[in-house]
């Protein structure tokens, strides 16, 4: 399925996510979960505001979408490819389709994704990749940590 009008305006509101959360000196990383073309969940990275590891993008739009009976009709948007964590949560919750803003600066787990049955949709929109750069650039210890490296010297 291609990249379409709605989705961009999804992925849109998962960038605003993104950015809030680069504004609150977090990661900028965004999610938003998606039901009949209506948003029933958006998150951010919170790791660094709330001092949870597992707080990432996709895990913060999950939880924030509350108990679901069931996820095989959604779409969840991200800024950013899915770690490892949130491709196992994806693939747990049988979401059929993720839509992700970039992978240049971190080439996630689409493989993974694909080869459980996700269709996997790569949107390569530059104001993902442009935050990232920029946080990345500007604090590159907190982004090391964020994907369990060791940080720069």
């Amino acid at each position: 399925m291609p990249y379409t009008d709605d989705d961009k305006a999804h992925m849109a509101a998962a960038l605003a996510e993104a950015q809030t959360g680069f504004d609150e000196g977090g990661c900028p990383i965004g999610s938003v979960v998606v039901r009949g073309g209506e948003v029933i969940g958006r998150g951010r990275n919170r790791r660094v505001q709330e001092g949870d590891p597992i707080a990432h993008g996709e895990m913060d739009a999950l939880r924030r979408a509350g108990r679901q009976t069931g996820y095989r009709d959604v779409t969840l948007y991200t800024t950013l490819s899915p770690c490892m964590m949130c491709a196992g949560t994806i693939v747990q919750f049988g979401i059929p389709r993720v839509v992700i803003g970039e992978n240049a600066t971190f080439g996630g787990n689409e493989e993974f994704l694909r080869s459980r049955g996700v269709e996997v949709v790569l949107a390569d929109d530059p104001d993902c990749r442009a935050l990232m750069e920029r946080f990345i650039r500007e604090k590159p210890a907190l982004w090391a940590e964020d994907i369990a490296e060791a940080p720069p010297e």
